[in-house]
């Protein structure tokens, strides 16, 4: 991806045009909005870049200000680009492909319609569910990029340079240990080096060494792959509930008192990456390993169960 857009950044900038329409889309915390302030500052536009986010664009007379007052080559980055109203969606296709808009003045029969020409700008558009977006609108960005789940040692490097900027003695050992328990996501790494740091304060002599690190997880209740209480919570559910699965994410939020939202934005993504759950057309299931972590027998039937290799179908013979 780096290498994608490094290019397509390089090209633009001989050009002297503005970079094509970006579409950043993956679990939050992975740094979409970071990204899209990298990319305004590689266009020379870090001070010109407009923030706003879909559930903040209710009619198109919001949206019509910020394309009015946007310059040329400026950066207009929309979080949550998913939860854009239909009619704010559609409002926004002809300025994304043609650099204008129809705007309707007035209403019923004196109502007119006067076309807007707009600067030519890059939209960036951030979302954490790109399958609730159209067709038509995805289609219309150049750039789509997919941010997944960092490695440990991408993980290291930003809680080095974060340890630097919050002036935190941290050794090498402990900095590793967050890492590896940030679910591969940097914005829960800085928030565990920030809750590490308050207790080394209180409770050490204010330097981060591995012991302190896991003192410190313990508290949070974060045990040693990443997984936080709510986490094992989802899977106890699934298993003490569901009999395993398959179980409905609706029963399933019904059951812990959360939100859908919450965990399929915050829960299921790592989980499933990790492999402690699947995703079946009945609901979701929890594997051998979810029993495994969470110090349970595994039961001989059921989703967890391991196919023998001689097990045959309905028609088989």
């Amino acid at each position: 991806m780096i290498a994608q857009l490094q290019i397509a950044l390089d090209a633009a900038r001989q050009r002297a045009e503005p970079l094509e329409h970006v579409l950043l889309d993956g679990p939050p915390g992975l740094g979409k909005t970071t990204l899209a302030h990298v990319i305004a500052e590689e266009m020379g536009v870090a001070d010109r870049i407009r923030i706003t986010s879909g559930p903040a664009i209710v009619k198109t007379a919001d949206l019509m200000s910020v394309l009015t007052n946007l310059e040329e080559g400026d950066v207009l980055f929309i979080d949550e680009i998913h939860r854009l109203n239909k009619v704010v969606e559609e409002f926004l296709y002809p300025a994304m492909e043609d650099f204008r808009v129809d705007f309707t003045i007035e209403g019923g029969m004196s109502g007119r319609t006067v076309n807007f020409r707009l600067k030519r700008f890059t939209l960036i558009g951030a979302t954490t569910r790109a399958g609730m977006l159209t067709a038509a609108m995805r289609d219309r960005f150049g750039l789509r990029y997919h941010l997944d789940f960092y490695e440990a040692d991408d993980l290291l490097e930003i809680l080095r340079r974060s340890a630097q900027r919050l002036e935190i003695s941290a050794g090498e050992e402990a900095l590793r240990m967050l890492a590896e328990r940030s679910r591969g996501t940097p914005r829960v790494a800085n928030r565990l080096l920030r809750r590490v740091r308050d207790y080394a304060q209180v409770r050490a002599d204010g330097k981060l060494g591995a012991g302190v690190v896991e003192k410190a997880l313990a508290i949070e209740e974060i045990d040693g792959l990443g997984l936080d209480r709510l986490d094992r919570a989802f899977m106890n559910v699934v298993i003490d509930t569901y009999r395993g699965g398959p179980a409905g994410i609706e029963a399933i939020a019904a059951t812990m008192g959360q939100s859908r939202d919450t965990l399929e934005d915050m829960v299921e993504p790592f989980l499933l990456q990790r492999g402690f759950v699947t995703r079946t057309r009945q609901g979701r299931c929890v594997t051998q390993k979810a029993y495994l972590h969470l110090g349970l027998p595994i039961p001989d039937i059921g989703p967890a169960r391991t196919p023998a290799p001689d097990d045959t179908g309905l028609f088989e013979s």
